[in-house]
């Protein structure tokens, strides 16, 4: 009845699809025990076979497992890159027995995949929750991280700032708009990830709360309470010393526009912003052409 329920549902029949999108990019599903306690889960170039291609690590936010928030950026840069597309802790099929729940442990798991890989040097993306771990990775391994892209992820967040977004959003927690558990809340998440609005029933919102969102819940909510960025009143972001890129949606109802302003003057003084007009939180998914035209530019150094 299992296997019937799930060629039945909608959500595993395309995460079907994404795969095979990927495999076709020239990367394969792959795992690796990074130490005693932790496995990570990874898409990365088919065989490991050392290439003269840079090494581009793209790292997802809260929500989907990896695929599903990158693809649409992998066919594009596997072409000129070596894409290494990490599933983050308690996401896909990554998981530990560690008590660590801090990006920051986040940050360590996916150095140390790509150490164990061989991989010296790299070039990080991470959206939103990605984002908090990218930094992290560039500033604590400034000798392997060469470029840095920010996008969607405010690190200069302050306790209290979820408040507004709770009372749009009319829910109690950020987890119950982050971590759904009903349609209802789901399709509120939507409304503030996406611009455009469209319906979607609520037997498909529960499909996708079934197949992406029920797994590691609790440990998933341990995620958030055990961010270390967003605690203090006093934003303590220092400097890069990496070149870097921040991009956001226009209209982005996560983290407003004026994060992204702030931020620019807090990462760096070589950092560029650009904004993506008509999108909200996901501009790598609403408007992947020019979000990735943005980044190849930034990664071939043309202005």
């Amino acid at each position: 009845m299992g296997a019937f329920a799930s060629c039945l549902s909608i959500v595993s029949l395309y995460g079907r699809f994404l795969r095979r999108s990927v495999t076709a990019a020239g990367l394969s599903s792959q795992t690796v025990e990074i130490d005693g306690d932790t496995t990570i889960h990874f898409w990365g170039p088919t065989g490991r076979a050392a290439t003269s291609k840079p090494q581009l690590v793209l790292i997802h936010g809260f929500g989907p497992p990896s695929i599903w928030q990158w693809w649409k950026q992998i066919s594009f840069f596997a072409r000129d890159f070596d894409v290494y597309v990490p599933d983050l802790v308690f996401f896909g099929h990554s998981f530990t027995n560690s008590s660590e729940r801090s990006e920051i442990f986040q940050a360590t798991c996916v150095a140390k995949l790509l150490e164990k890989l061989g991989i010296r040097s790299y070039s990080v993306v991470g959206t939103s929750y990605g984002g908090f771990v990218a930094y992290r990775m560039a500033a604590m391994w400034p000798e392997r991280v060469e470029k840095v892209v920010i996008a969607s992820s405010a690190l200069n967040m302050r306790p209290g700032d979820n408040d507004g977004l709770l009372k749009k959003a009319n829910v109690e927690k950020i987890e119950d708009l982050l971590v759904p558990v009903t349609a209802q809340h789901l399709r509120k998440l939507l409304h503030f990830v996406v611009l455009r609005r469209l319906y979607i029933p609520n037997f498909l919102l529960n499909d996708f709360i079934d197949k992406l969102y029920s797994e590691n819940r609790k440990e998933k909510l341990q995620l958030l309470k055990g961010l270390s960025i967003g605690q203090d009143h006093t934003v303590n972001i220092s400097p890069l010393s990496q070149e870097v890129l921040i991009v956001w949606g226009e209209q982005d109802q996560i983290f407003s526009l004026e994060k992204a302003t702030q931020l620019k003057t807090l990462v760096g003084e070589t950092a560029r912003l650009q904004v993506i007009k008509n999108t909200s939180h996901v501009p790598q998914l609403e408007q992947p052409a020019h979000f990735n035209n943005i980044l190849d530019n930034f990664l071939h150094d043309l202005s």
